[in-house]
């Protein structure tokens, strides 16, 4: 199929991982997308590896990130390299980068100098925490962003102090932000034929991420989230039942739910505890230790198929083995792999959206250092 972004180009001076992620997501959508890098070394994420893994001289994490793009090794302080990159900009439709600031206004590349060479680009910056102000020039990495966020005080219980997610969360989150954001700038070109100004920053998508909580908090008289003393509750604003609960032999999840209905199915009796709506927020501790009493004497399966029976919203806890050989898993065909040359692939994800039925898959790895220099140069005259 012809995929919607097919014919744009994209040029990425980007490393790690938010901004790269995004113009992942732009490639997957059918843009050509051309890392800027620098030569030698390139993007810091080649050689930033997630439990040591690497794929020749590159880390699997760069290649998770960073594939179905070329690759273009340019020094930004060589005048002549300057030039071409200052040609490839003219022809180009989007441009992104993730510099602190004022190191694009040092190169002469920031948003105003490039209108002037490409009066239709699509600049996007992601910065840290924004280009001005106190933190402007402050590191943007995940774990300070998450940090400085209040994301940590949501996960874990009571006892356990600030729990980081297991997840860059911020870098994702901003990644999926700069690219609706560039995808609104395309339509927003459509129509005035103008260049767009697109900026993100990780802490602002951090706390857009938190916007139920964080609302919460704004509205409910300042008062902090109140995790539960309970290991396992999964939400530091929601009532009982919600949160995983061990059992015979493993561990199921409940959603919300009628505490008085589920109560009755597996048999607890919570009358001492809970009388009224507000009891299952009040009472949230002493409820799910009753109902992690009562979980704990029958195996997985068998509360899992009773609740099923009612109506009841539940799950087993699986680990990654687990759940990639359930049948759910192999039937959204979420896996591809990606063809490395010289006999090697890896095991990826695809992209997740469907476009009129059909799967978005690309099994373009990510590219060598520099291998489309020539390619490039020629194409574009540089």
């Amino acid at each position: 199929m012809n995929k919607p972004l097919e014919g744009l180009l994209v040029l990425e001076f980007c490393q790690f991982l938010a901004g790269p992620s995004a113009g992942l997501k732009l490639a997957d959508l059918g843009a050509r997308v051309i890392k800027i890098e620098r030569p030698l070394k390139g993007d810091a994420c080649r050689q930033l590896a997630i439990k040591n893994l690497f794929i020749d001289d590159d880390s699997l994490l760069f290649h998770t990130i960073n594939r179905n793009k070329e690759s273009y090794a340019a020094d930004l302080k060589d005048p002549e390299d300057l030039e071409r990159l200052k040609k490839l900009i003219s022809k180009a439709d989007i441009m992104t980068h993730n510099f602190r600031p004022g190191v694009m206004e040092k190169i002469g590349l920031d948003y105003t100098a490039v209108q002037s060479i490409n009066p239709k680009i699509i600049y996007g910056v992601v910065t840290g925490y924004g280009n001005k102000g106190t933190w402007a020039n402050k590191p943007g990495q995940d774990l300070l962003v998450q940090s400085l966020s209040g994301l940590t005080y949501l996960s874990g219980s009571s006892t356990d102090g600030p729990v980081p997610f297991g997840l860059s969360v911020s870098d994702i989150m901003c990644g999926h932000h700069l690219s609706q954001g560039i995808l609104a700038a395309l339509i927003k070109r459509a129509k005035t034929r103008k260049s767009v100004l697109v900026e993100v920053s990780l802490l602002e998508s951090i706390l857009d991420v938190q916007f139920e909580v964080l609302t919460t908090y704004l509205n409910d008289g300042a008062k902090l989230p109140q995790r539960s003393a309970v290991r396992g509750s999964a939400h530091a604003y929601l009532s009982a039942p919600y949160g995983i609960y061990a059992t015979a032999d493993g561990f199921i999840s409940l959603a919300m739910g009628d505490l008085q209905h589920i109560s009755s199915v597996i048999g607890c009796d919570l009358s001492a505890i809970y009388g009224e709506a507000n009891d299952a927020f009040e009472n949230r501790d002493e409820i799910l230790i009753q109902l992690s009493a009562t979980l704990k004497n029958e195996v997985s399966q068998h509360w899992l198929k009773i609740l099923d029976a009612k109506g009841i919203w539940c799950a087993e806890v699986l680990n990654y083995k687990e759940a990639t050989r359930l049948a759910a898993f192999k039937e959204l065909q979420i896996q591809q792999t990606l063809d490395l040359g010289g006999g090697k692939s890896i095991q990826t994800t695809r992209c997740p959206v469907q476009l009129d039925g059909y799967k978005l898959y690309s099994n373009k790895a990510a590219p060598k250092l520099g291998v489309d220099n020539q390619t490039i140069n020629k194409e574009f005259a540089l």
